[in-house]
């Protein structure tokens, strides 16, 4: 097996002078070499061909051993020297200092096609930045990442990868929902993919120790292989920077909202500085429609990362990410200006998201009032998002009498869509009706639009479990099942139609479909 290695971060950036592998505090350093954890018995249980040829691997290495042992801990690529990230971070709007990467640990940089790829082991031992914690991982959390970064981009957000799944062959002991109820998992790796794994903490933590120089490097860094359009080294340059970063970060978010995705747990270290999405833990995608979800069970009781408030959050995000560049820039007035100008694009690009889920390709000022009234209306009874959007593209013009027979299979509870209610929905599809009369498309054209805006299959938290539970039993096809459908999640697939349904009553209160944790 061979890859072209052309390491450039752990290359050109500080490393931390001290070498052996036990916790503690890092200075002026933006990682640490460590090597990862030899595992007992490992077997690759799943590998993604796409990510295998992006990377310039043929099928017959991935079913080497050579393959095997590196991706899971036992061998070390040539011509590498594996490393993990120093990075702090504000969890659940708290300054919690040194973070790093605690469990993860990065194999080498690949250049293949004229694209630059970092590879990452998830699971893979401890470091330095493990703090109390083992450094391991587990199937179940790794089903749910390997699984849910190639779903995220299918569904075309942006999104670290995954290239393979592996079980180490040893156990780990977790609590899977933080009770004192800790028993042994089966230990698993991921082998995570992405251009580059930097995130906003790797510039707060820096900044957090007045480390300028060091900030400064990382930046220009950063700006040298990831936003080569910008010119690095000035205030400008840096400005520049910070726009690209919160218009990336914007574009993230919008697609979480348009498919229904929720986080979970959007804390400063798990945001990335392209603007991907990072760190799937307790994630999970809307059911009913609700702006108030979260399904992370640690954040249950104040909602700070709930569906409703993820474009906020980035916000908020922006503004840790911002002050710790401000050494380099010093202008608050402009730094102000590039957060405002994200609140200004944010409800812009909110709005036209919105009306393309409706069909409105070209948006009219009330359409703004037809969305509010719409996302209302939603929340008055349990309504699946995905299955509305999708079945709203079979609304036929002139229908708006019998707009029940397009969108009742979306209601969990059909019988409550009566009174008040079913007057209000009456009331909407009469204004859709109009305004949809308003538009160029006829309803063949508008349903073919709207079904590339609307997926048909999103990784539903029940879905995941199953393939996990399965998987806990040795039988790992429901794996590749949901592997193969959600690599088209806008076709109908009608080989699939069984997963197009709503959340079945016996996921509703279980743990792993309805309860999450940051346990892994």
């Amino acid at each position: 097996m061979k890859l072209a290695i052309a390491n450039t971060f752990s290359e050109e950036l500080p490393a931390d002078p001290i070498q052996e592998n036990y916790r503690r505090q890092v200075r002026n350093a933006c990682f640490s070499y460590v090597n990862p954890k030899k595992t007992n018995n490992p077997k690759i249980l799943h590998v993604s061909n796409e990510m295998m040829e992006e990377l310039g691997l043929s099928k017959d290495d991935t079913i080497s051993d050579e393959f095997l042992q590196i991706m899971t801990g036992n061998k070390v690529l040539e011509d590498s020297k594996p490393y993990c990230m120093h990075y702090g971070g504000h969890q659940f709007g708290h300054w919690a200092g040194q973070l790093g990467d605690g469990r993860a640990i990065n194999l080498a940089e690949v250049e293949y096609n004229s694209k630059r790829w970092a590879i990452q082991l998830k699971g893979s031992g401890e470091t330095p930045y493990s703090r109390n914690a083992d450094g391991l991982a587990v199937l179940r959390s790794s089903i749910r990442e390997y699984l849910c970064s190639e779903a995220m981009f299918h569904l075309g957000v942006p999104t670290t990868r995954a290239l393979s799944l592996a079980t180490t062959g040893d156990q780990v002991l977790r609590d899977i929902m933080y009770n004192g109820n800790s028993a042994y998992e089966k230990g698993a790796i991921v082998s995570r993919v992405a251009p580059s794994f930097i995130r906003f903490g790797n510039f707060e933590i820096l900044a957090a120790y007045k480390d300028h120089e060091t900030l400064k490097a990382l930046t220009d860094y950063t700006i040298k292989y990831y936003f080569p359009e910008i010119k690095a080294g000035s205030k400008e340059g840096y400005l520049e920077f910070l726009r690209s970063v919160s218009s990336r970060s914007l574009k993230m978010v919008i697609d979480w909202q348009r498919v229904g995705f929720v986080h979970g747990v959007m804390n400063t270290d798990n945001m990335s500085i392209l603007g991907l999405t990072i760190d799937y833990g307790p994630y999970g995608w809307l059911e009913g429609y609700d702006h108030g979800w979260t399904p992370n069970t640690t954040d249950r009781q104040f909602k700070r990362y709930r569906y409703g408030t993820q474009p906020e959050i980035v916000l908020w995000n922006l503004y840790q990410l911002a002050n710790a560049l401000y050494p380099l820039i010093e202008e608050i007035e402009a730094i102000e200006e590039i957060l405002h100008e994200y609140q200004n694009t944010y409800k812009q690009e909110y709005y036209t998201m919105m009306c393309s889920k409706l069909g409105l390709f070209n948006t009219q000022m009330r359409d703004e009032v037809l969305v509010k009234d719409l996302e209302e209306i939603l929340q008055l009874t349990e309504t699946d998002m995905t299955i509305f959007f999708r079945n709203l593209a079979n609304y036929t013009k002139g229908d708006a009498n019998d707009f029940m027979k397009i969108i009742k299979d979306a209601f969990y509870h059909v019988e409550e869509v009566e009174g008040p209610i079913l007057e209000r929905w009456n009331e909407w599809f009469s204004r859709y009706d109009q305004r949809l009369g308003l538009t160029s498309l006829d309803d063949t054209e508008r349903k073919n639009k709207m079904n590339g805006v609307n997926p048909k299959y999103v990784l539903r938290n029940y879905m995941a479990q199953l393939a996990i539970d399965d998987a806990d039993k040795g039988n790992y096809d429901l794996i590749d099942e949901l592997y193969q459908m959600l690599k088209k999640p806008y076709d109908e697939q009608p080989e699939y139609e069984k997963w197009f349904v709503k959340r079945p009553d016996w996921a509703r209160n279980k743990v792993g479909c309805s309860m999450l944790s940051c346990s892994s």
